[in-house]
């Protein structure tokens, strides 16, 4: 018997349904899914100094459990000192039970560690289906030794979904548990 993360068995089992009779799909195909999920810090002041950007990349790979990469400035901009092909913030792309069993964590244990934590604003969406947050705090997370980290980092985190509406990310979200503020 095969591991499947625990939001992934809701989803086929709680989930699907759920959506499928609120918005009247045909098809269970049709009913909005999961793509990826895409965590992303910018260094700033501190793409000068390597260890930095090492440690960054380290902290980004603990938490999203895979490797990160550094991302590149596309040109030139004097008035930061930035210079093409320098390291400007890392990134990772997460999919299939990677991305489900981050979604856990984040719902479930990062979020609720978030001082002052009230929700997530319903802003985020794009209009095109998908939801971006910024994290303040990359310590939130328990892969993070809070000893260890020489500077605070925050962090935005794009979950694309497959449909284009706003209303049926926003409803897949909230089955899953997303806390969304109360508007």
């Amino acid at each position: 018997m095969s591991y499947s993360p625990r939001l992934k068995a809701k989803y086929k089992t709680e989930i699907t349904p759920k959506l499928q009779t609120k918005y009247n799909f045909k098809s269970v195909m049709r009913v909005p899914k999961l793509e990826k999920i895409v965590l992303s810090q910018g260094l700033g002041s501190a793409a000068s100094d390597k260890k930095m950007i090492e440690a960054a990349v380290n902290d980004l790979s603990a938490i999203a459990g895979q490797k990160a990469i550094t991302t590149l400035s596309r040109k030139d901009i004097s008035n930061f000192k930035l210079r093409k092909g320098m390291v400007v913030g890392s990134k990772v792309t997460l999919r299939g039970d990677k991305m489900y069993e981050f979604l856990d964590r984040l719902i479930n244990i990062a979020l609720p560690r978030t001082r002052d934590f009230r929700g997530v604003s319903v802003s985020g969406f794009d209009g095109r289906g998908n939801f971006t947050m910024g994290v303040t705090e990359h310590i939130i997370f328990p892969e993070i030794d809070i000893d260890k980290v020489t500077k605070i980092l925050g962090m935005d985190i794009t979950i694309v979904s497959s449909t284009e509406s706003d209303d049926e990310c926003k409803a897949l979200l909230s089955e899953f548990g997303f806390p969304f503020k109360n508007s």
